[in-house]
């Protein structure tokens, strides 16, 4: 689902998307009817602008992630303002790329999102990075015993805290990528956590950056 209050580029990034053979459920300027489309559409990814008429950008990722329980979201936003790009990010997008990228970045972009990768405009992984390294210095409070990982389980955790992407670690740990995503997957359902940022948060705030 494309989702942008500028028609020729929605309609732009619509047609770049069918070209390279992704299905588009559907396509709005309106955040509060994003949301409502989720709800019915249950779209894999959401191509979401920052800045819209009738609501921000990071309501319309709380409420996407609420209506359509693993949908996965990628910011498209001309903004590459810190404040924005960690709002996004800790309200739940899976990445953030500005529309400056050329058409293969964008594509490549939402080929990775849909595979669970945490894609970043190149300098603002770092910042992400940065930032939950940042919160994971501050007292957490008291929780009872964490989940026990497997060994191979924290292996992967620490390569996704370090930002490698799910073709990266399994090359490094020689697996195939189906595994890498089945190990992610078992341990975001462990930790209870719901997408790649916050597992990447948790492995720092766990020291095992």
């Amino acid at each position: 689902m494309v989702v942008d209050d500028h028609p020729m580029w929605r309609e732009g990034v619509s047609r770049d998307l069918a070209a390279a053979g992704y299905d588009i459920v559907a396509t709005t300027g309106e955040g509060r009817q994003a949301v409502r489309i989720a709800a019915a559409a249950r779209p894999d990814v959401v191509v979401l602008d920052l800045q819209l008429p009738d609501i921000s950008g990071v309501e319309v990722i709380q409420g996407l992630l609420e209506a359509a329980p693993g949908v996965r979201v990628l910011m498209l936003s001309a903004s590459g303002e810190h404040h924005d790009v960690l709002a996004a990010v800790k309200a739940g997008a899976t990445g953030y790329l500005l529309k400056s990228a050329g058409a293969a970045e964008f594509l490549d972009a939402v080929g990775r999102t849909a595979a669970g990768d945490a894609v970043f405009t190149p300098g603002l992984a770092g910042l992400v990075l940065g930032e939950f390294r940042r919160m994971a210095t501050e007292p957490a409070p008291a929780e009872g015993p964490a989940p026990k990982l497997t060994e191979r389980e924290t292996e992967v955790l620490r390569l996704v805290a370090k930002g490698l992407s799910y073709r990266q670690i399994a090359e490094r740990l020689v697996l195939s990528h189906r595994t890498v995503q089945n190990h992610v997957q078992n341990t975001l359902g462990k930790l209870q956590l719901h997408n790649r940022v916050e597992l990447t948060r948790y492995a720092i705030e766990q020291g095992l950056d």
